[in-house]
């Protein structure tokens, strides 16, 4: 995509300015009495931390056999955890070993004089001098950086129990003991099992984390090991605490990651965990996640093959809520001409759920201009979707300002609306146990342990039974389904994250949407509840199944990776055979889902779109997955003009709100806005279409949908009913229509009072 020209000078300095700000206090959700109102806000400090420092790297000297390396003694740090664990563990199966980490005395750190003895200069294993620790992102085995290629272990119990599984986070399929299964196991649970990662490259190591499998069925982890390694894979050294081989402390259930930084960072090629117990009952399983910086190697065919860079100057990091409050508020005052914060509630804490309006005339619905809007968040441990949205918001801005020709008509042409983060609540929790360490489900509900993404009334089924019943009276149209009075009640389960976004959609005529997600990648379309209640899987489409798969389709279709076929499987699924798309149904069903409820409530198709495998991936990978999906995200909102559009009037000029619009052959209507304007996307061809309204003379045209990107106007005129025009006129002089055949009866019995 063209970008001319590039960000004032003045708006660099402002972005710069976010990016070194720090992670303050949460900012507390301050009282707001206009519901959809600007915000106001205030002038507290924005607290700031200090830039890291620059990396440096100890020049890698050459070792003779027996030399020692002499760093600085340092106490080895204590696995970290994001949670106590909830129990302690059973009897361990082990073999005597020297005392755990910790326990040992600062001795220096030497090579060991047995088979791991380095062979030679060229294969010897480096240490680090550095006294300050530095903090090294993930290798990537969980974003699938790290390819299958570069992992290998001693044995495996089978091929879905291989090398290649041992990732953090991976799940297991529905059935489990098939090719996708969810960890690393060995084929024997003995001593001299293990599993390494080829980095490929000379990288500094300086921590290791760990899960156990994921199975439903199964207890499986690693409760200690050693950590080795090497530059040639055949000579290792082991990582040790004073003159003994440390032992790292493992896992203590299977879901929770732990940490283990090493005492010293290592410098080698090679990395290899060497499990030394495990729990007791259970086999030797394991996931997990390799911390290293890679060394500065410009020559290295591998490095240069994966690196990814990106020339949008964004503020690539990790937003908390008063982070990303601050971050709106630049965007805004950057482009206050394009730009409005807003809030459409409160979380179940009180954190309001703001979002930001992109406009050439923001704050007000203009007829004729459709509205779109991304939602982030639902799930708050979905992090990449919230921070793709505020890199978005950034982008639109900058682009705008530098009169990229794409982005002015895009944003002068449609109303945008961004919701970066639907659950805050959940964020915040998953935002202190960090990337690594939050684990695959941490933050996903809201607060009172509600999932917003499933919280939706499930309408289906009120269709559904209607349709049935087709001897009876139908009782339910095919859209604008009402939602149940019980689902209204207070006393209902449905979180205020929920009944926020429910008005905010009622409020506004949004023609399509998408809801980012996380842990996939893959386009999700409607429905996503099956119709027949004995299955959990089985394609359901929607009346307009074709509309839906093309739009799954731009954004699939222009995602880097989604319609790779070479690419790996995330966890268990392969959607290469729609081209990076799936009917939500065919893949699981799942009532009272957002998309389900956008369509037959309201005039918006919406789908749910999953932007990665790592849900919260580290903060160094956000420029490539920004790479990855800016194409899709703006892709995504210019299918908002693809269809047909137009004005329902009456004969006097003045637009009628609650008109339907039905298109020919399409078992699903929309209606008109406030104003008498409409939207309908529908992919190229030649439709029927037909708009009436209650009291009003319905008419029918022929409407062409082109290629070229724009919708095809397509107007109505509608005159009055005769009973109408009658209802007008005697309303008019303060009289009620006269009912005729009542009139007869009056002059029947009148004449027969005559002749009596």
């Amino acid at each position: 995509m063209s970008r001319p020209g590039t960000a004032t000078p003045a708006l660099a300095l402002v972005l710069l300015a976010v990016t070194v700000a720090g992670v303050g206090a949460q900012g507390a959700a301050l009282e707001d009495p206009d519901y959809y109102g600007q915000e106001i806000w205030s002038q507290e400090p924005y607290y700031t931390r200090p830039e890291p420092e620059p990396e440096t790297f100890s020049p890698p000297l050459p070792a003779g056999p027996g030399e020692e390396w002499e760093p600085r003694p340092q106490e080895p740090r204590a696995p970290k955890r994001t949670t106590k664990p909830k129990k302690a563990p059973k009897r361990e199966k082990s073999a005597p070993e020297p005392p755990p980490p910790g326990k040992n005395s600062n001795k220096k750190v030497m090579r060991t004089k047995s088979s791991e003895k380095a062979a030679n200069d060229d294969h010897s294993v480096r240490v680090a001098h550095e006294d300050v620790r530095e903090s090294c992102p993930p290798l990537g085995l969980e974003t699938l950086k790290i390819t299958d290629f570069q992992l290998h272990a001693s044995t495996v119990k089978r091929y879905g129990l291989g090398a290649h599984r041992g990732r953090l986070n991976i799940q297991a399929g529905i059935n489990e003991n098939d090719f996708y299964d969810g960890a690393w196991c060995a084929g024997r649970n003995d001593l001299q099992q293990w599993i390494e990662v080829d980095a490929r490259r000379l990288t500094r190591f300086t921590g290791v984390i760990t899960q156990g499998r994921n199975s439903l069925w199964l207890s499986d982890w690693v409760t200690s090991y050693k950590v080795m390694v090497s530059n040639d894979s055949h000579t290792w050294v082991t990582v040790k605490n004073g003159s003994g081989d440390m032992i790292f402390e493992g896992n203590s259930e299977k879901e929770i990651p732990v940490l283990n930084e090493l005492p010293v960072p290592m410098v080698a090629r090679y990395i290899r965990i060497n499990p030394r117990s495990w729990f007791d009952n259970g086999s030797i399983c394991m996931r997990m996640e390799i911390l290293g910086c890679p060394l500065p190697d410009p020559n290295n065919y591998y490095h240069r093959r994966n690196e990814m860079t990106t020339t949008d100057d964004l503020d690539f990091k990790h937003h908390n809520y008063k982070e990303m409050r601050q971050l709106m508020k630049v965007v805004n005052e950057m482009c206050p001409n394009i730009t409005r914060i807003y809030n459409i509630g409160k979380s179940h804490q009180g954190l309001k759920l703001y979002a930001v309006e992109i406009s050439d005339h923001p704050g007000e619905h203009e007829v004729g201009e459709p509205e779109f809007h991304y939602i982030a968040g639902a799930h708050g441990n979905e992090v990449l979707g919230r921070e793709l949205l505020l890199l978005l918001v950034q982008f639109l801005c900058q682009e705008y300002l530098a009169r990229n020709a794409r982005i002015v008509h895009l944003v002068e042409e449609t109303r945008i609306h961004i919701l970066p983060s639907l659950n805050p609540d959940g964020y915040e929790k998953a935002y202190e146990g960090g990337s690594e360490l939050g684990g695959w489900s941490l933050g996903r509900w809201t607060h009172d342990g509600i999932d917003i993404n499933n919280n939706f009334p499930d309408l289906n089924t009120l269709l559904w039974e209607a349709e049935d019943q087709q001897n009876g009276p139908r009782k339910v149209p095919n859209h604008y389904i009402a939602i149940p009075e019980w689902f209204l009640s207070e006393n209902a389960t449905v979180a205020a994250e929920t009944r926020a976004v429910i008005a905010w959609m009622e409020k506004i005529p949004f023609v399509l949407g998408g809801n980012l997600q996380g842990g996939e990648l893959v386009v999700a379309y409607p429905y996503d509840l099956v119709r027949s209640p004995w299955k959990t899987q089985e394609h359901t489409a929607t009346p307009d199944d074709h509309v839906f798969r093309w739009l799954a389709y731009s954004y699939a279709s222009t995602h880097r990776l989604m319609t790779d076929a070479r690419r790996r499987v995330c966890h268990t699924e392969e959607f290469q055979k729609e081209e990076g798309t799936v009917n939500g149904a065919s893949w699981h069903t799942v009532a009272g889902s957002l998309n389900d409820f956008s369509y037959l409530h309201t005039n918006c198709f919406e789908l749910s779109i999953y932007v990665g495998c790592d849900k919260y991936p580290h903060e160094s990978q956000l420029p490539e997955e920004w790479e990855n999906n800016r194409e899709s995200l703006i892709v995504f909102m210019e299918q908002v003009h693809r269809g047909i559009k137009g004005l329902v009037r009456d004969s006097h000029g003045k637009g009628i709100p609650n008109a339907i619009i039905s298109v020919e052959g399409v078992n699903h209507d929309i209606r008109t806005a406030n104003d008498g304007d409409y939207w309908r996307l529908l992919n190229p061809g030649e439709y029927a279409v037909t708009a009436k309204a209650e009291g009003f003379t319905a008419s029918t045209k022929n409407c062409m949908v082109g290629y070229d990107m724009g919708a095809t106007r397509c107007d109505f005129t509608l005159s009055k009913t005769n009973m109408a025009r009658i209802r007008e006129i005697m309303e008019k002089f303060g009289k009620q229509p006269i009912s005729l055949p009542a009139r007869r009866l009056k002059l029947r019995g009148r004449k027969r009072r005559q002749r009596g």
